[in-house]
């Protein structure tokens, strides 16, 4: 799904050079859950933004689902970003003015799809994230868990060949952090690709491999054998599953 060789990242911050990224070579299959984890400053926000075409590198090459984007052209980037990859931020990045449904449909307003399309496609994805009876509130009627919800339906709605989530839990209290992290094991098990970036160390032991990054290098790689089912640390939580995130 992913393949990176030699990827540099440079920025220039007056008359100096900051190496944000150096010579990172790493694979991510078709059907992952990868995590990446890091300080700050270690570079892992800056390869999301290449992954997610938001950047483009200094050196070294990008494949994506078979296609090779590190020289693609803004337009061309623009249709990739649309197309194959979803995206979850910390803040949601939700439009207040619009409800659940509309938000989760902004996507496909961008790709042409007409409405039809777009409230079928809307309510399957809002479906999947168990937030179909909350399809007519605003952000500000949501929980922080539900808008997380709904943020995820939005980043699945054109179907994405990877999701690519940042910090997705790091606004979230426990519980909601846990529901979230259901979500995306649930949508992984369905085939979903999922990157994560995180500062959490709870949060990486939900997924399948770790990848460990220190100042632009990736240092480490690290399987996880036995990823920490959110479901089950769900049902051990006072309440069980039927807390509303």
């Amino acid at each position: 799904m992913i393949s990176i060789v030699g990827l540099d990242k440079d920025y220039l911050i007056g008359s100096v050079t900051v190496h944000a990224l150096r010579g990172v070579s790493l694979e991510i299959r078709a059907g992952e859950f990868v995590s990446i984890m890091g300080s700050s400053g270690s570079g892992k926000s800056t390869l999301m933004n290449i992954l997610g075409c938001l950047d483009r590198p200094t050196n070294g090459t990008y494949e994506l689902d078979g296609v090779r984007v590190d020289q693609m052209t803004d337009t061309e980037l623009a249709a990739v970003r649309n197309r194959k990859i979803g995206f979850v931020f910390q803040n949601f990045n939700l439009l207040a003015q619009l409800t659940a449904q509309r938000n989760v449909e902004l996507p496909m307003i961008y790709a042409g799809a007409n409405p039809a399309q777009r409230k079928q496609a809307s309510i399957e994805a809002l479906s999947r994230v168990g937030l179909m009876d909350r399809a007519h509130h605003r952000p500000t009627q949501l929980s922080g868990g539900q808008n997380q919800r709904v943020a995820i339906a939005r980043a699945l709605v054109n179907n994405p060949a990877i999701i690519l989530a940042d910090e997705p839990t790091g606004n979230l209290d426990t519980r909601s952090g846990e529901e979230i992290m259901a979500i995306f094991q649930e949508l992984n098990r369905s085939g979903v690709t999922i990157v994560l970036v995180t500062h959490e160390p709870d949060i990486v032991r939900h997924t399948q491999r770790i990848l460990h990054f220190r100042d632009g290098v990736l240092i480490r790689e690290e399987g996880v054998d036995d990823p920490v089912d959110a479901r089950d640390y769900l049902a051990s939580l006072p309440g069980g599953e039927a807390n509303e995130a």
